[in-house]
């Protein structure tokens, strides 16, 4: 085709050019080339892509492929190398082999006033044009999303409504500067940089950043996306910023975060004001600008199991006391010392009275009216809510009630100060979800120490309020009940008084805490001192209460909820003592072995036989038997002593070894000295109940004990007689005398009549006491029984248990011996 059209054709008034199907330029009009300046020589039979400055835009090459009309703007490249935008209207013109030519219409600057039949086609395109400018720019204008576009020298060229409402400023004030000099400081430095970054490398970057804009109230989540502007080359000639807001999305993020976090931080105790404090510590700050919870004083003391049921007894708000107090902005607000009531009908008291949360927004005045309390009383010191920092400025309040399984047990607080978002609905959800969650912790404290108060009071009754005091040993204690988070265990010690002036020194642990370990430990109590008055040898203590300990396991297995576990097992070491012989023979049913200290102060742990914990059955236990030093020192204790989170039971055994070596000193300094070291002085208390006996021995000389061999034979009773006179004149108890004859008498006739030899009586004068012993090779145990009028005999026991405080019988490897005593008072 040639270069030129008629002069009266509209290719003198309107662009135009034709493309074949193969994109080589066929028709170039000379409107077209005062457009773009390029000659028609220059243009026809090369490549059309050659004239443009950009790629074909995306609806364009879909009309292409489709062979379908289309308008638009093309952005050409002009002889002298610059880039213009043309609009421009493409027709596709079949051919017949099939092929499409394209002839292509652009818009000519002096076709806007032109008229007349010739001129619609560049009315019409003209026309277009402009409404698809129009409606570009209105979309750049009224976008939701606030733009901003600056040059290479990074100097704003333009905004859209968006920014320059969040910019506060008018668009002129901002022409040609740059972002810095507009709005110095953070985060604008930062957007300065990353700007310059995408300047330099041509890559689109992104940011999330919490931050008041400067035409906004307060603070809010932006997305801000820094977009190159390119050329058609692909140069970058611009940046443009995009801002949106992300607060809801941010806030909800926010929100899941807390609620997360709260499940981890609030009820790591089992108390209930730590709880609060808890609570107070994941809000305040990023959810509030101060907290403050306030328990029921019942929750706070739950010696009490109390609490109230929403709407009992709560229309003056109840007694409370302020549990925790935050402020986000630092430091603690000062509350009501001592116990306090909101005044009815004030927010906090309808919360308490109904269970229900509220949101409430109002000036501080009629905040700070909820504690006069509309003519009610209000008992001395009842709050006021804490001002802002301008007390006529509107505060937002959340009023939260703390509730669990139909209890209310305390109200919280939750009040943002003016320049931060109030708070919404969404926010009371999320308060009431924390609320109760911490409700549910407050009253697992509120229960636990309700149990555990019953359980150490149990506890503390089972256990000897006092040592009695013992001829045979000096003694002293310890015990610490274990921290909150255990609970009370079964650890349990015991002095028991025996016969021959002997003593038993027992100390045990129940498996578990609790309640049911607390009973456990009273009943094993109870039955080693029902064993050691039957003067049981050690060994043979510990297997009976091994039966007891699988009978325990049997009731409670037919009682158990099905699906339970519950472990019933116990370890026990006992311990006799005999001051006259000094000898100490010892059992121990899984427990840790004792302690000796000889009187030079050397500690060593006994090798004495472990034997099986009391609960598996059918195992035997073994004793041993020792001669200890007058002086000696048996230090018994549970395994809460020397077991640790930080070291292991090695470590704790070595520190008791080391902390009992040394001189003799003070029992009871020697017991205080073991429990500085082997537990250092901490706040906390010990993961698990310690128990501590320790029992310096003493010996009867032979001034104080005497004792005779006396022949089967009935005229031993007289010898008998006179010896035991004779001993009491010489220890200055003839007081005693008559009452000793006759239980001496008593014995040594029964003895001589149903017992076999070698028959011994023995006398020992203890510190309080003294004590006639028969002994002889029969096992038969004596009986006391309530004789006829018309029997000859059967009165002796009954006599001796009349005459004597206490008596008994107890068996040894060669037969039995009889024992009474009288108390040595009575001789005054």
């Amino acid at each position: 085709m040639h270069a030129y059209a008629d002069p009266h054709s509209p290719t003198e008034t309107v662009p135009m050019a034709a493309v074949d199907a193969a994109g080589t330029v066929t028709l170039w009009s000379p409107a077209a080339r005062h457009l773009l300046g390029h000659a028609p020589g220059e243009v026809i039979g090369r490549p059309a892509a050659a004239l443009l400055a950009a790629p074909l835009p995306a609806p364009a090459l879909r009309a292409l492929l489709r062979s379908l009309p289309w308008s638009g703007v093309l952005t050409a490249r002009h002889r002298d190398g610059g880039a213009v935008r043309v609009t421009v209207r493409a027709h596709p013109c079949p051919e017949g082999d099939g092929r499409v030519q394209w002839v292509l219409l652009g818009a000519a600057p002096q076709e806007a006033g032109a008229a007349g039949p010739e001129a619609a086609p560049d009315a019409v395109l003209a026309d277009a044009a402009r409404k698809d400018a129009a409606l570009k720019e209105w979309a750049y204008v009224q976008s939701p999303v606030a733009t901003a576009v600056y040059d290479r020298d990074l100097r704003l060229t333009g905004a859209n409504g968006e920014m320059l409402r969040l910019s506060g400023r008018p668009e002129e004030a901002m022409l040609g500067l740059q972002l810095t000099e507009i709005f110095p400081g953070a985060p604008f430095d930062e957007f300065g940089r990353l700007m310059a970054e995408v300047l330099r490398t041509g890559k689109a970057l992104r940011t999330e950043t919490f931050f008041r804009a400067p035409g906004q109230p307060r603070e809010r989540a932006w997305a801000t996306f820094f977009t190159p502007l390119k050329d058609g080359d692909g140069r970058v000639q611009g940046v443009s910023i995009a801002a949106i807001d992300r607060t809801e999305p941010h806030r909800a993020r926010e929100r899941l975060a807390m609620v997360n976090d709260a499940g981890a931080r609030i009820g790591t105790t089992l108390d209930a004001g730590r709880t609060a404090q808890e609570l107070a510590g994941v809000t305040a700050g990023g959810f509030a600008d101060l907290v403050t919870v306030d328990l029921l004083g019942t929750v706070l003391h739950s010696g009490d199991p109390g609490g109230a049921a929403p709407g009992a007894g709560q229309e003056d708000g109840g007694v409370l006391r302020r549990a925790a107090a935050r402020s986000g902005r630092g430091g603690v607000p000062a509350g009501p010392e001592g116990a306090f009531s909101y005044a009815p009908h004030s927010p906090p008291a309808e919360a308490l009275a109904t269970g229900r949360a509220s949101l409430h927004r109002a000036d501080a005045a009629a905040l700070a009216a909820w504690a006069d309390g509309a003519g009610g009383t209000v008992s001395p010191g009842s709050p006021e809510l804490p001002a802002a920092p301008a007390r006529d400025a509107p505060h937002s309040v959340l009023v939260v009630p703390l509730c669990a399984r139909g209890t209310t047990l305390g109200v919280a607080q939750f009040v943002r100060h003016p320049g931060t978002e109030p708070f919404d609905a969404d926010d009371l959800l999320l308060a009431e979800e924390i609320a109760a969650r911490a409700g549910v912790c407050v009253d697992n404290a509120r229960r636990y120490a309700a149990e555990r108060s019953v359980a150490l009071t149990l506890q503390r009754s089972l256990l000897p309020g006092r040592l009695p005091e013992q001829t045979a040993v000096e003694v002293t204690s310890r015990y610490l009940p274990a921290g909150a988070q255990a609970g009370v265990g079964g650890d349990w010690f015991d002095v028991i008084p025996l016969s021959g002036a002997r003593v038993a020194l027992v100390v045990g642990d129940v498996v578990g805490h609790g309640l049911q370990a607390s009973a456990v430990m009273g009943r094993l109590r109870a039955a080693v001192r029902t064993l050691a008055d039957l003067d049981l040898p050690p060994d043979e203590l510990l297997t009976h209460l091994d039966d007891l300990v699988v009978q325990l396991a049997q009731d409670e297995a037919a009682d158990r909820v099905p699906g339970t576990v519950r472990e019933t097992g116990a370890t026990c070491l006992y311990v006799v003592y005999d001051p006259v012989s000094r000898s100490c023979v010892l059992a121990r049913a899984g427990h840790p072995a004792p302690v000796l200290v000889t009187p030079g102060g050397t500690a060593r742990f006994l090798d004495i036989p472990g034997g099986p914990p009391l609960g598996l059955g059918g195992l035997p236990f073994e004793s041993a038997e020792l001669r200890l030093p007058e002086g000696s020192l048996l230090a018994l204790y549970t395994d809460g002593l020397v077991e640790g989170h930080d070291h292991d039971i090695g470590a704790g055994l070595d520190g008791l070894r080391a902390a009992l070596s040394g001189p003799a000193a003070p029992l009871e300094e020697t017991c205080d000295a073991v429990l500085d070291a082997l537990l250092p002085r901490r706040p906390e208390r010990p993961a698990d109940d310690i128990a501590l006996l320790l029992a310096r021995t003493r010996a009867l000389d032979a001034s104080r004990v005497r004792s005779w061999d006396l022949p089967a034979e009935r005229s031993v009773v007289a010898d008998a007689r006179k010896f035991a006179s004779e001993q009491l004149t010489a220890w200055g108890l003839e007081e005693l005398g008559f009452t000793t004859e006759l239980v001496v008498s008593e014995l040594v006739t029964n003895a001589v009549r149903h017992a076999r030899a070698p028959i011994r009586l023995r006398l020992i004068r203890e510190r309080s006491s003294l004590i006639c012993e028969v002994s002889d090779a029969s096992s038969t145990s004596p009986r006391m029984r309530r004789a006829r009028v018309t029997d000859e005999g059967g009165r002796g026991l009954l006599l001796v248990a009349q005459l004597t405080e206490r008596w008994g019988t107890r068996f040894t490897a060669d037969g039995k011996t009889i024992w009474a005593e009288q108390p040595l008072a009575a001789a005054g």
